[in-house]
């Protein structure tokens, strides 16, 4: 092969690796499982928290984002909420959660809520909320992430459950609660959410 053609293919070689190289990274994942816990909280409990369950440490996704605003846009997103009700007091009575995001940098309030919706029985109940609609969520510095969520039961008019005066009618209480973010643009997708039961048919 003669030189000025050896030396021509290596040069193409090069500029080959160097365009490889310099290729962006695979974008990350347009989910992600924030949390999944399963969990019973019982009378004295609900006292000595104030009707919290906070989930960090272990309990927490240790691979979330640092940043919920880039590469992946997750602060103006989506969030699915899964609320498995596995054990609840008879009588009916209505229940929600409030689902507090504790960042690791806020402003004004300092966190934001947003919840499973009501519910009066056991069963599986699903909904999709908007990252820039629940109340407070401007108060989180979405950028530098979160590091622990606060989940808090309550009765209606939004009263914690340890105040009310009828608290038999929360406690004991079991539920698996699972949160998924879910990126601008894209959509919740359950197949792709670790141990959840296949749908009824």
């Amino acid at each position: 092969m003669p030189r000025i053609f050896r030396t021509a293919v290596l040069g193409l070689l090069l500029m080959g690796g160097a365009t490889a190289i310099a290729m962006p990274a695979p974008c990350r994942a347009n989910q992600f499982v924030l949390i999944d816990v399963t969990f019973t909280m019982t009378q004295e409990e609900g006292m000595k928290t104030q009707s919290h369950y906070y989930v960090r440490g272990d309990k927490f996704n240790p691979d979330r984002p640092k940043d919920w605003t880039s590469p992946v846009d997750y602060r103006n997103g989506t969030v699915h909420i899964r609320t498995e009700v596995l054990e609840k007091p008879e009588g009916g009575e209505i229940t929600t959660w409030s689902l507090c995001y504790i960042p690791n940098k806020g402003q004004k309030n300092n966190y934001g809520c947003t919840h499973t919706g009501t519910y009066k029985e056991k069963g599986v109940y699903e909904r999709d909320e908007s990252m820039t609609k629940f109340w407070e969520n401007d108060s989180i510095i979405w950028s530098e992430g979160v590091k622990e969520m606060a989940l808090v039961l309550k009765g209606d008019k939004n009263l914690h459950a340890h105040k009310r005066p009828d608290p038999e009618k929360f406690f004991p209480t079991k539920v698996r609660i699972t949160m998924v973010q879910v990126a601008a643009g894209s959509k919740y997708d359950a197949s792709l959410v670790p141990n959840l039961p296949p749908p009824k048919k």
